[in-house]
């Protein structure tokens, strides 16, 4: 997580926090397609949800309350995929926002589960000033007009166009969205990239739980590396890192790396350094 990240979050929290107390995710909250309900996002209404996002909270199911709130909008960003196009022919454009959230025991699984890509789909809850049919222009919010949403009409498919946004409320995690392409996309890493998040984490960890366990066995062998192993099940990878840490300074740790034979010409001469 680069410094301009917790810049941007911290402006957000009563202290400042370190990266390694934060989870920050991108999360695609809606786009100019047509979705589910033949509805679909102007690129006006996208720029005024640019706007309106950040700092809105994130919680489940459209449910407000204060003990649903899971995460908060730090910021925003409006990308045009000039790769594809919407089903109106037009650029596909897409609302990405970057939330995050502060490490606990009780958002622990939530995490894992968003880095699993189990909590992953999302709808946002908006109002919308004008809602326009893309047939006659017809502004359905106050007066209607006799084409149906969802049916064809000169072989094109008959949608509103939502416009004019006049506030936007909050965001949800959700089994099925509205938007087809709404939800968690990928993490941060250190640098500020993206990357996978499961792939990424699991290999992590388990390179992680390897070094814990072979320097538990150099400070103490094998009953040593077979305890480390025990107590490293389980933990997230903010947490295998603190424990690698006192495990270095437990083995006198200065980087030299020692090497396991995995086919040994004797078997009991080279027993005790396989873990």
């Amino acid at each position: 997580m680069t410094q301009e990240i917790l810049d941007k979050i911290n402006k957000f929290t009563r202290r400042e926090f370190a990266a390694d107390e934060l989870f920050a995710f991108p999360v695609i909250l809606c786009d100019n397609e047509i979705d589910r309900d033949c509805e679909r996002f102007s690129d006006k209404a996208l720029e005024q949800l640019k706007a309106l996002f950040v700092g809105k909270t994130g919680i489940f199911d459209h449910e407000p309350s204060t003990s649903n709130q899971t995460a908060r909008i730090f910021d925003t960003e409006l990308v045009t995929d000039s790769s594809r196009k919407n089903k109106c022919g037009e650029p596909y454009k897409y609302l990405r926002a970057s939330a995050y959230m502060v490490r606990t025991e009780d958002n622990r699984d939530l995490i894992a589960e968003i880095d699993g890509g189990i909590k992953k789909e999302v709808s946002i809850s908006c109002s919308a000033g004008r809602r326009r049919c893309s047939v006659c222009g017809a502004d359905k919010a106050v007066q209607s007009c006799s084409h149906v949403k969802g049916k064809t009409y000169g072989g094109r498919l008959c949608h509103v166009v939502l416009d004019d946004i006049t506030d936007a409320y909050e965001w949800s995690f959700v089994a099925v969205p509205a938007q087809v392409n709404a939800g968690v996309t990928k993490r941060f890493t250190d640098n500020g990239a993206e990357k996978s998040a499961s792939a990424e984490t699991a290999e992590n960890e388990r390179l992680l739980r390897c070094e814990i366990r072979r320097l538990a066995f150099i400070s103490g062998g094998r009953k040593a590396a077979f305890a480390a192993e025990l107590a490293a099940h389980g933990l997230n990878e903010v947490q295998l890192k603190g424990m690698k840490r006192a495990y270095e300074k437990l083995a006198g740790h200065t980087g030299a790396e020692v090497q396991l034979s995995t086919e040994p010409e004797n078997e009991q001469q080279t027993s005790a350094f396989k873990l």
